[in-house]
């Protein structure tokens, strides 16, 4: 049943209620007020297009630093894939490149770093054979932003050959 006794002071939820109507009603006049500067006050707006400006070439400068780094951790991973060397055996290069691959993998699915996925990519071409046939099979099943960043390690190697023709290839790779 209840209480016919009325309550000694306002509730909690009546006080919470009117704070987020009061902060509700100043975020929504700030907005009216910033519109309505932006739309009359010429000087207001040529400042903001010159906050937009020097944020975009923050970001762009920043984006552009981030390629840079990047090409360099490429540079840097062949170098030292290249300096461990590979192994000649027959036997040793097929579980090589098994274990790269698969490693390969596994990192694009776990959503490790990209170029460590790519490094391992790039061991197991190292190794192939025929690089040309396994770069077409790259394409069907990497991950576009790793299948990239394996072009670019190609492109740092001079080693693997991808251009002109092969004698066991009739079919030209897309």
């Amino acid at each position: 049943m209840a209480s016919t006794t009325p309550s000694q002071g306002v509730s909690t939820t009546t006080i919470a209620l009117a704070s987020v109507a009061t902060i509700s009603l100043g975020f929504v006049g700030y907005a009216f007020y910033f519109d309505h500067r932006r739309r009359t006050d010429a000087s207001f707006r040529a400042n903001l297009k010159k906050q937009h400006r020097a944020a975009s070439k923050i970001a762009s400068a920043a984006s552009k630093a981030a390629e840079q780094t990047q090409k360099q951790r490429i540079r840097a991973a062949v170098q030292d894939a290249t300096e461990e060397g590979f192994p000649t055996d027959p036997e040793e290069t097929e579980g090589y490149f098994m274990q790269e691959v698969a490693r390969g993998e596994g990192m694009c699915q776990d959503g490790s770093d990209p170029v460590d996925a790519a490094l391992c990519f790039y061991r197991a071409l190292k190794v192939y054979p025929q690089p040309r046939e396994l770069i077409g099979i790259y394409d069907k099943t990497v991950p576009k932003p790793i299948l990239d960043i394996l072009a670019e390690m190609i492109a740092v190697d001079p080693s693997i050959s991808v251009s002109g023709s092969d004698a066991g290839s009739a079919e030209p790779v897309e």
